[in-house]
């Protein structure tokens, strides 16, 4: 009877090793993490990283957009519908801050999402809406751009309004009409001073106590739209300040904007010269600084 009980114990323990053993060699499970409803792609070797819905799919900045309001409508919104997520109920990945996202109300009734003020939407050419993992919106017509969290510099394209509310062509002429030019991310105009030399700020005094009146551009950021060519920008050193320079201009950004966004009434300043030669905005194909 002893040896039957003790059998039966050995019984156990080799049944018991046994499932330890098991154990010890099943895979560990791997958590699945749900997808939010707005999250950060970093799939895209050329463009980098860029902000998606919650089936990846690519979202995208309109030029025209700069001031903060939605201004697709009509047939534009068939080849660009809007995007739009209920901020309550949202969820956002790693790298994107919940304050960053607004709901607004387009032309239409219609609300819409926005990223750092820029209105936010797909891209859905023919009327059939791009796949998650493509991007072949970038850079339609130089206004379109996938949305990204880190751009320093950003396009717009909008109406030209001096300091005294006239409006002005890209030529500086006055009369209505778009012009395409350099914003910063959340879309404050960008100038360059017509009396600096190549990478050389001439403006600001050495103690920046002008600097309110044009602010030099500080970052050591370089992340453009790819309609750019982003080896045109260099970061330079002023007074122990880093001030962003393109084709040799240093870029300021001018007090009297206020920091509102799309304002660009320093192309007025002074007001007893031209319009434009003091201080000009900063375009794609302007020449390069002497």
């Amino acid at each position: 009877m002893k040896n039957i009980i003790l059998s039966a114990s050995a019984i156990a323990v080799l049944l018991l090793a046994s499932c330890k053993k098991d154990d010890s060699t099943t895979p560990p499970v791997t958590p699945v993490v749900p997808r939010t409803a707005i999250h950060i792609d970093s799939s895209n070797a050329t463009l980098g990283k860029h902000i998606v819905d919650k089936d990846g799919k690519a979202l995208y900045f309109f030029s025209n957009d700069v001031a903060g309001a939605s201004t697709c409508t009509g047939g534009c919104l068939t080849a660009w519908p809007i995007f739009y997520v209920d901020n309550s109920a949202a969820t956002y990945s790693d790298g994107l801050l919940e304050d960053d996202f607004k709901t607004i109300t387009t032309p239409a009734g219609t609300k819409q999402t926005t990223y750092k003020g820029w209105p936010l939407y797909y891209f859905a050419p023919g009327g059939v809406q791009e796949a998650a993992g493509k991007t072949t919106g970038e850079g339609v017509g130089n206004i379109w751009f996938v949305a990204k969290t880190n751009y320093s510099i950003m396009l717009a394209n909008a109406q030209l309004i001096g300091a005294n509310g006239t409006s002005y062509q890209s030529n500086y002429a006055a009369g209505t009409g778009n012009t395409n030019y350099f914003v910063d991310g959340k879309g404050n105009t960008l100038y360059a001073f017509g009396h600096d030399s190549s990478r050389i700020n001439k403006f600001t005094k050495p103690d920046f106590s002008n600097d309110a009146a044009w602010p030099i551009y500080q970052t050591d950021n370089i992340t453009v739209p790819s309609t750019l060519d982003k080896s045109l920008f260099v970061v330079t050193t002023f007074n122990g300040k880093k001030q962003l320079a393109y084709k040799g201009w240093p870029l300021y950004y001018f007090g009297g904007d206020s920091g509102i966004r799309g304002t660009n009434k320093g192309i007025t300043i002074p007001a007893f010269l031209p319009v434009g030669s003091t201080w000009p905005i900063v375009f794609k194909d302007v020449a390069a600084a002497p």
